[in-house]
């Protein structure tokens, strides 16, 4: 395993059951084992567009444990149990608000992207659970219950700077809706990866959302949890295992990060 990456599979993630209540912490290489089911955790999956409506995908960096080369939405990753991402910091607690600050640091983190806005600009939609195994190296996968952040920034793609970290990111590329189909085809053909939770939602939510980005709203569906995949059946049904009582305690974020300082 990469030394980076194997840094950053001690972070602790977010724990929670099907229905998003949340259990305590583990690590990523311990929820992203798929000897251990692989664990469900929490997940953000951030689909940034242009002024112009273009999209920004990145391809996973070769180094990457579940999924590399395989291309996805722009940026796609974990809250941390901190309080700040766990939205533990207000009462009643805003999970939403922990997936968007947790977006904004991973923007930063993969992409070298300062978002104009920062979580302001950013919308929830819904929630996805699926899983599925790494086919590269299947003792590997993800099991995630993940926030989809839409944001748009107000400039053309070409004003829009960044310099990927290329422990995290292949390749970027902006495309547009036609380009977008042709990328979904080439994968079903198996001319080309696309990582399954981006797939899943190519297929059954991306284009109308696309086609509002003016408007989004009659898109929002925040209490609803979609489960999607060949596995869909499974997963409504999936038992986690039981919460630790007491709750561990979230450290403030500034206690965390290490790996990516």
């Amino acid at each position: 395993m990469d030394p980076t990456q194997a840094s950053l599979m001690q972070e602790r993630v977010i724990l929670v059951d099907k229905d998003d209540n949340v259990l305590g912490p583990a690590s990523k290489i311990d929820t992203h084992a798929t000897a251990k089911g692989p664990l469900l955790h929490r997940a953000f999956s951030v689909f940034l567009f242009d002024r112009d409506g273009l999209l920004l995908l990145q391809q996973r960096a070769a180094a990457k444990v579940t999924f590399p080369l395989f291309w996805a939405n722009t940026c796609c990753s974990h809250p941390l149990y901190c309080t700040e991402e766990l939205g533990w910091d207000s009462q009643p607690a805003r999970p939403v608000e922990g997936a968007k600050r947790a977006a904004v640091r991973k923007l930063q983190h993969e992409l070298g992207l300062s978002l104009k806005g920062g979580d302001t600009v950013m919308t929830y939609l819904t929630r996805l659970h699926y899983c599925a195994e790494s086919p590269t190296d299947p003792q590997w996968g993800e099991h995630e219950i993940d926030y989809i952040l839409i944001a748009q920034d107000d400039r053309p793609f070409a004003d829009i700077s960044f310099v990927p970290n290329s422990n995290e990111v292949e390749a970027v590329r902006w495309v547009d809706q036609p380009a977008m189909r042709d990328m979904a085809r080439q994968c079903e053909e198996g001319q080309l990866l696309i990582t399954p939770w981006c797939k899943l939602i190519i297929d059954k939510f991306l284009y109308p959302w696309w086609d509002s980005l003016s408007d989004l709203s009659p898109h929002m569906d925040p209490m609803t949890i979609y489960r999607l995949g060949a596995n869909a059946d499974m997963l409504a049904t999936w038992q986690s295992p039981p919460a630790a009582m007491p709750m561990p305690p979230a450290p403030p974020a500034n206690q965390l990060f290490k790996a990516e300082a």
